[in-house]
């Protein structure tokens, strides 16, 4: 098993991409934190994923929040050797029609939360001296600009950029910091997605989760499991020598 005896925190780890990588995970031998809001949701995929896995309540916009985090895990599991930054949160608007309060709740979360919780676990990492796997999970639409889509396409360009710069300052202390881009996946997120594009755009509901669905050149949306390998890879040995890379996760929708 790629993963043996390895500690692994998955961020948002309760439901959709995160809960397929704590099973993922978990099936190559780590032990894996899901650290979630909903945390009663967060103790059902632990149990689903055995193995040693515990949930954790984790807010990423508090910094006493994360630290919790951070020092719950070492203690209760003795270090730390893999994070995923997956949670995140969506909104959309036109640009004439976006909200300081809507801009700061996603950069909040997306960018603000992602960054400190890396920042805590790198920390530990370096102490520990043992290096490390950091994955942030960005998306297609921080590849590119969206009319609607302003605030939360530039959350994930920033986690594009945000992997960069830690993958070269942390490589030196033996831990890559790496990302996935996913593009459109079928989880209970993009039913949310689609009630907003139908208010903006005067559609059917449904139809832009059909619609985006039929444009992906694999010939579907994505569904959680589809990540899964490359989580595991970008946590494995496999990957020791990629380092501040965000990796397409998309059925063919974007090239780069």
């Amino acid at each position: 098993m790629k993963l043996s005896d390895k500690v692994a925190i998955v961020t948002g780890g309760a439901r959709g991409i995160g809960r397929a990588i704590c099973e993922g995970y978990a099936a190559e031998g780590a032990r894996v934190v899901v650290a979630d809001l909903d945390l009663a949701e967060a103790e059902r995929t632990a149990a689903a994923c055995g193995g040693g896995a515990f949930a954790v309540p984790l807010d990423v916009t508090r910094q006493d929040s994360i630290d919790a985090v951070v020092d719950k895990v070492v203690a209760s599991a003795g270090g730390i050797d893999i994070l995923v930054n997956n949670a995140a949160v969506f909104d959309l608007a036109p640009i004439l029609e976006v909200t300081r309060e809507s801009f700061d709740r996603v950069f909040d979360v997306n960018v603000k939360g992602l960054l400190f919780t890396l920042q805590a676990v790198a920390r530990r990492m370096v102490e520990q001296g043992r290096g490390g796997k950091i994955i942030n999970m960005a998306s297609q639409a921080g590849r590119r600009g969206e009319p609607l889509v302003s605030v939360y396409c530039a959350s994930k360009a920033a986690v594009i950029s945000l992997t960069q710069s830690a993958g070269l300052a942390l490589i030196r202390h033996g831990i890559n910091v790496n990302g996935i881009s996913p593009g459109v996946v079928d989880t209970p997120m993009w039913d949310k997605v689609d009630r907003l594009f139908a208010r903006y755009e005067n559609r059917p509901l449904g139809e832009k989760k059909r619609l985006v669905g039929e444009a992906v050149p694999f010939g579907r949306m994505g569904r959680p499991e589809d990540h899964v390998g490359a989580a595991i890879f970008l946590a494995s040995a496999d990957s020791d020598y990629v380092v501040a890379q965000t990796l397409n996760v998309d059925g063919g929708n974007w090239m780069s």
